[in-house]
Order: structure tokens, then sequence, then C-alpha cells
């Protein structure tokens, strides 16, 4: 009886274990949402400068601030590419997860940007109303809930059917 309720109590655990693993990989996917919005804002002004004097090149922007003869410039250039550089990570990453399901929990799993799953991780609540405390409170009382009905009903069974009820013993152990 016990083991049983404990293969229970175990799945049930597994199971509201196993609920947090879309939640999580939602918000690992919202945080790099958020951050390729940001990188992308931040190189706005610079996407903008390329394009009224560059067609478009960012890259030719940063060769032109790297040649030039101020310090603040060539500062400036080594600035953008880094700007760019995020912003072209961060969309590979958002681009990365937006395959199917598995590929999405194998990308998180392996292949996450470390900052950001760390970012998520240390900010990531339970969804589905549950926190580890609850689960725990939660297959403590039903463990004992479980317990005591099953307890309840054998004692019944016990008092009104068991008494009376005298189980022959088979042939071969006597």
């Amino acid at each position: 009886m016990l083991r049983s309720y404990l293969r229970l109590v175990l799945f049930t655990a597994g199971l509201l274990i196993g609920v947090q693993i879309p939640g999580f990989i939602s918000d690992y996917s919202k945080r790099v949402e958020a951050h390729l919005m940001e990188a992308q804002q931040s190189l706005r002004g610079y996407s903008d400068t390329a394009a009224r004097f560059f067609n478009g090149d960012v890259q030719a922007l940063i060769q032109h601030y790297r040649s030039s003869d101020d310090p603040v410039f060539r500062t400036d250039a080594n600035n953008i590419s880094n700007l760019l550089t995020r912003s072209q990570v961060l969309d590979r990453e958002w681009m990365a997860l937006q395959g199917p399901w598995y590929q999405r929990a194998w990308h998180v799993l392996t292949a996450a940007d470390s900052d950001i799953r760390a970012e998520t991780w240390n900010g990531y609540t339970w969804q589905v109303l549950l926190s580890p405390e609850v689960i725990g409170w939660g297959l403590f009382c039903a463990l004992l809930f479980s317990f005591v009905i099953e307890s309840f009903v054998l004692f019944i069974d016990w008092l009104f059917v068991g008494r009376h009820h005298v189980r022959k013993v088979n042939r071969d152990w006597q």
C-alpha cells in the first residue's frame, strides 16, 4: 500500500517539476527577446547614420570611425562593433528559439546564452501557481490524506468483512 502511494507521490512530483520546463523555456525566450530589442534600440541611431551615409552598411560606419584621427571616434567604433555583435548573437539566439518544442528545449539545455540562462534561472518564478514549498506541503498532505483514507477503508473492510471471512489456505502451503 505505502509503496503504491510512494509511486504516486514520485509521479506527482515528477509531473509538477516537469510542468516547469515549458515555463522556464518561455521565460528564457522572453528574456532573449527583451535583450534583442534593447540591443536593436541601442544600435538604431548608428543604423540610421549608416543608412544615410553608407547605404545602410554599419560595418562601413565602423571602419570610418576606426580610420578617424579622433580617439573618441576610434573608441566609438569598438562600442558600435560590440553593439552590432551583441545584436547579431541575440538575433541568432532568437531564431534558435523559433523551432519546434524539442529544439527549443535542447537549445536551452545545451546551447543557450549562459548569462541569459542564469539571469532567467535567478529571476524564475514557479508557474501554475506552484513553488517548491507548496509542492512539498502538497505532497506531504496528499500522502497523509491517502494513508488515512486507505487505513480507514481497510479498517472498515476488516471490521465488517475481514473478521468473518476466513481465507482458506492453499493446499500447497500446508
